[in-house]
């Protein structure tokens, strides 16, 4: 299959951002009026599981938070895509099932982006194979990026029985139920965008556990989103909530009798997710029971998301505490990663630019309708900053914006348009603003700071003319290249500051410099003694495909992929219950 490689995608490109922008009001303006789970149900009214339990052993795979970039997307995928890989003397089977924990593409679900992101170089990987009768079959959930079109292009891909490479499609919704060797089972329930389950969906799953759920059942469950990582952030988000009412309501049937006591012994054993795009796993240390093993891997090829904001302990499920057991990567190379955000005008040029133009055409609109020597460049021109000449400044800037609206429109627009930035959902909340303010006011004061600057330098020092067509050329490549530089800067520490000391901005702090390495997947072995989860990760992905196979039919080499444990296995033993 013919496809374009990507680079990662840049989310402070200012088209990308109002493109991304707009999807994302439409898809929750379609969410509201048409949710698409529920014409799913309408349209398949059978309550269908699908069966693995005959097998004595399966291995089973589980990514997220892929179809980004091609080198980290294509290196996860060919991972997936080998028979075996060898960890520490033990051979890993490839998954008999690879599940997706959402987000399978970037950044908005178009077709052209699931077939460049995500169907190509998973089909380069690992090519259909019509011949093979062993064929591993693929389960997705959709996560908030699969959602902006309405779920139309994620269902088209995943719920009509086509093939994505070798793997095989076999879902009919968007929710669904397998049922695992030995009374184990994985149940992957679709969110929405952070909205509530819907009826139809919750109907499937009770009746399912109504009907197929033993005493001595295990489940392993699957969503979009680290709901108890979200909560530890923002006690006000509703998550977390809701997924313990599907737990307590739909899974174990509080409030039905009959159901209730059937499913009382019943167990979830681990809750896998994405969306923050690290490994981070967290246990519940109630006494006497066992643990729930809760874990983060949205490392499948999107951005690496910060570790060093997790809490050691937080609440989890039925409010008992969970604590922090692993992270990948480590909350030291963490940190070190953060400080890339001061080299912020680096790694997006296009959002240099923006601010440059910016600050250029608010200086136009201060410059027009002046008359020579009264234009706000001349006077500024005429001040000394460096003799202290503060007070005439201020009163040339408010003369200025007094006579032209439309410049004290843009200055507002700036400094409003950045206040709103702010995360106030987690760290120090609506403190968080007062570095909001002065993220803005800075913006400001290094706009005036530089019309005064290459005012006093083009007019004052080098003697050109205010109307001369080489000094408003050279102004405007002052003004776009070291006001646009500087305002990157600023906006990179603000950046970095929030994200070490406010610990807030983790997806803003992270996506700007879009590092490629730290990626994660798991691979679950399901036997009798119980299930084993190996988290694996690789610090760095390959750079250096190469394509020796043709434009239609790529198929790429590289250089070796080094990849390793992450922690030692987590090893679920069965219990038996009486």
């Amino acid at each position: 299959m013919k496809f374009e490689r990507k680079p990662m995608v840049n989310w402070y490109d200012p088209k990308q951002l109002a493109f991304t922008g707009v999807k994302t009001v439409l898809s929750s303006v379609f969410g509201n009026f048409a949710d698409r789970r529920e014409l799913q149900a309408a349209l398949d009214q059978e309550i269908q599981f699908y069966d693995y339990s005959d097998r004595e052993e399966m291995w089973l795979d589980f990514i997220s938070d892929l179809g980004d970039g091609f080198n980290p997307t294509f290196t996860l995928a060919d991972l997936l895509a080998r028979e075996s890989l060898t960890l520490r003397g033990k051979s890993l089977k490839r998954g008999e099932v690879l599940v997706m924990g959402g987000d399978e593409v970037y950044p908005t679900p178009e077709p052209i982006e699931y077939n460049n992101r995500l169907r190509g170089p998973y089909n380069a990987a690992f090519p259909k194979d019509e011949n093979d009768s062993n064929r591993p079959d693929v389960f997705a959930v959709p996560g908030n990026h699969d959602w902006y079109d309405g779920l139309t292009n994620f269902l088209r891909l995943f719920t009509q029985k086509r093939s994505l490479g070798n793997w095989q499609t076999q879902q009919n919704r968007s929710y669904f139920a397998l049922k695992l060797p030995h009374d184990n089972w994985l149940v992957g329930i679709d969110v929405q965008l952070n909205a509530d389950i819907d009826y139809p969906q919750i109907c499937y799953f009770r009746e399912i556990a109504r009907q197929h759920f033993t005493s001595q059942s295990k489940v392993i469950l699957c969503t979009a989103e680290p709901s108890w990582v979200y909560k530890s952030f923002d006690e006000n988000n509703g998550s977390f909530d809701r997924l313990q009412f599907f737990i307590d309501r739909v899974l174990f049937g509080k409030g039905e009798a009959e159901y209730e006591e059937k499913n009382r012994s019943l167990k979830v054993i681990a809750i896998l997710t994405g969306d923050l795009h690290h490994y981070a796993r967290y246990e519940t240390v109630k006494e006497k029971e066992r643990p729930c093993q809760l874990i983060t891997a949205g490392g499948g090829g999107a951005f690496m998301h910060p570790t060093h904001t997790l809490k050691a302990e937080i609440e989890s499920l039925k409010g008992q505490p969970a604590a922090l057991k692993k992270v990948f990567p480590s909350k030291g190379d963490s940190v070190k990663l953060s400080f890339l955000n001061l080299i912020f005008p680096y790694f997006s040029l296009t959002m240099l630019f923006f601010f440059g133009i910016f600050h250029t055409f608010t200086t136009w609109i201060l410059q027009s309708n002046e008359e020579s020597p009264d234009s706000i460049m001349e006077k500024m021109a005429s001040l000394d900053l460096l003799d202290g000449d503060f007070s005439a400044f201020f009163g040339v800037i408010i003369s200025g914006i007094s006579h032209h609206p439309a410049a004290l429109f843009l200055n507002l627009l700036l400094f409003i348009g950045i206040l709103l930035f702010t995360d106030t959902k987690s760290g120090r909340k609506n403190l968080n603003y007062i570095a909001g303010a002065i993220h803005g006011g800075l913006h400001l004061m290094n706009f005036y700071f530089l019309l005064w600057l290459f005012s006093f330098t083009n007019l004052g020092t080098l003697g050109m003319g205010v109307n001369n067509p080489d000094q408003v050329l050279l102004f405007m490549a002052e003004m776009i290249l070291v006001g646009g530089i500087i305002s990157g800067i600023l906006f990179g520490v603000y950046l970095t500051f929030s994200v070490l000391v406010l610990k807030n901005h983790i997806t803003e702090a992270s996506s700007s410099y879009r590092w490629e390495g730290y990626k994660n997947f798991l691979r679950l072995s399901i036997s009798r003694e119980g299930v084993t989860i190996y988290p694996i990760g690789l610090k760095k992905v390959v750079r250096n495909w190469k394509n020796t196979g043709t434009e239609e039919n790529p198929r790429f080499e590289g250089g070796p992929v080094s990849y390793e444990l992450i922690e030692d296995p987590i090893v679920i033993k069965n219990e038996k219950i009486s």
